[in-house]
């Protein structure tokens, strides 16, 4: 299971950069969300595999660790603000130049 876990965060986190790589302001913002939802599952992760209890456990007398699950929802409220601005500003560059594409905007260089 941990393998999977570490296969799925890994795959996540490759496409996540891959993405934020081109030159598309749009690809790069959906870049930007599956990187912050790779970090998320990575640190779920992190909680979940201490040895006794898993982080997401309903079983009757075991606790899980209650601190990545609080560091999931810190970073879930700052991803979703990142991502509002970032859209902002998408929305200001394709209103002002008519394009997505970081090549096309000249703007930005003067």
């Amino acid at each position: 299971m941990e393998f999977l876990t570490a296969l799925a965060v890994g795959l996540l986190f490759a496409i996540g950069v891959f993405q934020m790589l081109r030159r598309n302001v749009i690809r790069s913002v959906i870049g930007l969300m599956i990187l912050a939802n790779a970090v998320n599952l990575f640190l779920l992760s992190t909680g979940a595999y201490e040895g006794t209890a898993a982080a997401y456990t309903t079983a009757v007398g075991l606790r899980s660790d209650a601190l990545p699950q609080a560091l999931i929802l810190t970073a879930i409220v700052i991803s979703m603000g990142g991502t509002a601005f970032v859209l902002a500003m998408l929305y200001i560059i394709s209103a002002r130049y008519q394009t997505a594409d970081l090549d096309e905007v000249n703007g930005l260089k003067n």
